[in-house]
């Protein structure tokens, strides 16, 4: 019988108020959980989030019963990632490596799952070649060589490229007023009755350029007021903000944009209710959080990082995924040739939700990758 088991890893201090736990920030500590099963001990996969709860992970029994060890691990930042840092995110998935490294598995798997995809791509990047020094707030971050062991192959499944080019893709640019979301340009609002699909290609273009210039106002904002605190004898470090309305891809409504096999909505819900919510993707965020993950100037853009490695790379495609598209596969695939190989998961939804079979052949897929690495 296969059992589960938790996985406690110490890592490495970070900033100041990173959690409102004492204990955490002076001793902290990562948490995981994973399936050993019996025999030589090969391969082991890690598939860790920037802040999802992976412990609880659909693969980790599927890719055991494969002969294959899986941890799903969090990042010290599970369930929030109001002050999450990648840089820091980095080295949590080191530990991670360390602790299988420990247990004697002679190589590694970094699995890649949904906003996982990016994480996984910058960090084999780093740990190939390290080049971090600095967060993109301009914050000295000390990395060192041996925090980051390199993985020895890549899976992505259902990938995202990154938190900063979903954060472009997903903000409503119809919001004029950062401190009031109903104050709004009609002519630019996705669910307003002025527009609905299928859209021109004149109004996406609108559209999409109106998405870069409110993320590059609220980034010049951030970048402003960050030096403004800091010129302040003894002031603050950073400063928490809200962004209103993050979820107003016109793909979501209309599905002849990069058309694959998905429903209309967000994979979240009904679309509209999650872009207008208390709580949705970079809603509540720091200066300096913003500028890591969301904003143009972040590290940790998937297929940039992707580039920048050697291992090989496999890329499972779920062909009914609300929010990865054909262009996602193309992005990963012009970043990886000769080294990446691609297979798609006919109808598979982002989460693989009552679709016991296709978590199967999603683990088949992977053991027989590994098999030939």
């Amino acid at each position: 019988m296969l059992e589960r088991q938790l996985a406690v890893i110490d890592v490495r201090a970070g900033e100041a108020m990173e959690s409102q736990s004492g204990l955490q920030m002076n001793a902290p500590r990562i948490y995981g959980a994973l399936i050993e099963p019996p025999g030589r001990k090969r391969w082991a996969a890690v598939v860790m989030h920037p802040t999802s709860n992976f412990m609880g992970h659909y693969l980790i029994e599927p890719l055991a019963r494969a002969g294959i060890c899986c941890l799903g691990v969090n990042s010290r930042y599970a369930g929030s990632d109001v002050v999450l840092l990648m840089e820091r995110v980095i080295q949590d998935l080191g530990a991670a490596i360390h602790f299988l490294r420990g247990r004697g598995y002679e190589r590694i798997l970094l699995i890649g799952n949904s906003g996982g995809g990016a994480l996984a791509a910058f960090y084999q990047a780093q740990a190939e070649n390290l080049t971090v020094t600095r967060t993109p707030a301009g914050d000295p971050i000390v990395i060192d060589p041996s925090d980051l062991p390199p993985a020895d192959a890549i899976a992505l499944s259902a990938a995202h490229l990154g938190r900063s080019r979903l954060f472009v893709e997903w903000i409503d640019p119809c919001v004029q007023d950062e401190h009031d979301p109903l104050a709004i340009d009609p002519s630019l609002d996705l669910y307003g009755s002025a527009n609905s699909p299928p859209f021109p290609p004149a109004f996406v273009d609108r559209f999409r350029s109106a998405q870069r210039a409110r993320r590059d106002r609220i980034e010049a904002w951030a970048i402003a007021r960050l030096a403004q605190l800091r010129a302040i004898p003894g002031g603050p470090r950073d400063e928490a903000f809200v962004i209103h309305k993050t979820q107003a891809d016109p793909r979501l409504l209309d599905l002849t944009l990069d058309a694959n096999d998905r429903p209309p909505g967000s994979i979240w819900g009904p679309a509209r209710q999650v872009n207008q919510a208390a709580n949705a993707m970079g809603r509540f965020t720091t200066l300096t959080a913003f500028l890591s993950q969301w904003s143009s100037r972040s590290q940790a853009d998937g297929p940039a990082n992707l580039a920048k490695t050697t291992a090989p790379v496999l890329l499972l495609e779920h062909t009914a995924d609300g929010s990865t598209f054909p262009s996602t596969r193309d992005a990963w695939l012009a970043a990886a040739p000769g080294r990446i190989r691609h297979h798609a998961l006919k109808g598979a939804n982002h989460y693989l939700q009552g679709q016991p079979h296709l978590i199967a052949e999603t683990a088949e897929r992977i053991a027989a990758f590994v098999e030939d690495c």
